[in-house]
């Protein structure tokens, strides 16, 4: 069986024993994956993915996280590949530009209308591109929760675990995953299929994330999970969408 661990990003970062101590006094303990999960691709967009590696024109987008974000990408397209085989709810977030422009962006950077136009308006890679049956939902800030309907669509498809993949590790993923455990469901942040402009907070923010508020797993392992639990449930009733 593949292994669940996603904690490699901060092996090297956080000392053994503070690993322990933390452990110790009850942190840290694992989520298992329900019944009903849900796929959350946040913001990969051309916005932080940045040029593809070997490009040399295309818009600069100050946000961009460069050659990791692309890097990262073939682990989200399998996810959301093994989701959509099994049709399971997937959520695509991306930029609102035109709430973005008189609230702000989701960062101090992008508080300028224009620079929140230039990265709120970015496409998906054509390796995301969505399908008619995914919700793709604009945001204007860092939670894919925050001012959105991304609640009402979990309750008409009756989820009980968010999977949670995209960028950046350190704001929108981290913010998703907080809004996702305060609202009561489970959470599961694939390590490797998210990415940060800063290493060190890729790894901080997962580190905290295992610690608080969900778990931190590899890709392959959810995959397999998606796939055995696919396996279950009834052939009369697609995972995760409702039937009346």
């Amino acid at each position: 069986m593949t292994d669940r661990n996603g904690n490699s990003a901060w092996a090297d970062l956080v000392p053994a024993a503070e690993q322990r101590r933390l452990r110790t006094a009850g942190f840290g303990g694992a989520v298992q994956m329900g019944r009903r999960p849900c796929l959350i691709v946040v913001d990969v967009t051309l916005s932080f993915l940045g040029r593809r590696p070997g490009e040399e024109s295309g818009p600069d987008y100050p946000t961009a996280c460069g050659p990791e974000g692309w890097r990262r990408l073939p682990a989200i397209r399998e996810l959301l590949g093994t989701a959509r085989d099994l049709g399971i709810p997937r959520v695509l977030t991306c930029g609102s530009p035109g709430d973005a422009v008189f609230v702000g962006g989701a960062i101090k950077l992008s508080r300028e209308p224009d620079t929140a136009r230039l990265v709120h308006s970015a496409p998906f890679p054509p390796e995301l591109a969505p399908r008619d049956d995914e919700y793709v939902l604009a945001k204007a800030k860092a939670s894919a929760f925050f001012g959105t309907p991304l609640l009402t669509y979990l309750h008409a498809h009756r989820v009980d675990t968010l999977i949670v993949t995209g960028t950046t590790t350190s704001g929108c993923v981290r913010a998703t995953a907080v809004d996702g455990a305060s609202h009561g469901y489970r959470v599961l942040v694939a390590e490797d299929a998210c990415f940060d402009r800063s290493p060190f907070a890729h790894a901080a923010n997962l580190f905290d994330i295992q610690m608080k508020y969900g778990s931190v797993v590899d890709s392959a392992w959810l995959g397999q999970q998606l796939r055995c639990l696919g396996d279950q449930a009834p052939e009369t009733e697609p995972m995760g969408l409702p039937t009346s």
